[in-house]
């Protein structure tokens, strides 16, 4: 059995609390942003279009242009 099995196999017989806390720590372990930061960075995008869109900056374009353009672009 592979190493990792093995510590799976033994997570699993862990409490549920516990299994949580050693998810959310080999996630951060992989220095990936969390779920909070994502959501605060695409809050920061959402206000930074907004701003573009109110102060006439942003070219609005209809979905039905995007999505032809892509047809044609793509091919599909």
């Amino acid at each position: 059995m592979q190493m990792t099995e093995k510590i799976y196999e033994q997570a699993l017989e862990l409490p549920t609390g516990d299994r949580l806390i050693l998810i959310d720590k080999l996630l951060h372990s992989t220095n990936l942003p969390t779920q909070l930061e994502v959501d605060k960075l695409w809050a920061e995008e959402v206000e930074r279009r907004s701003r573009k869109i109110e102060f006439g900056i942003a070219k609005m374009i209809l979905g039905e242009e995007v999505f032809e353009k892509i047809k044609i672009r793509f091919g599909k």
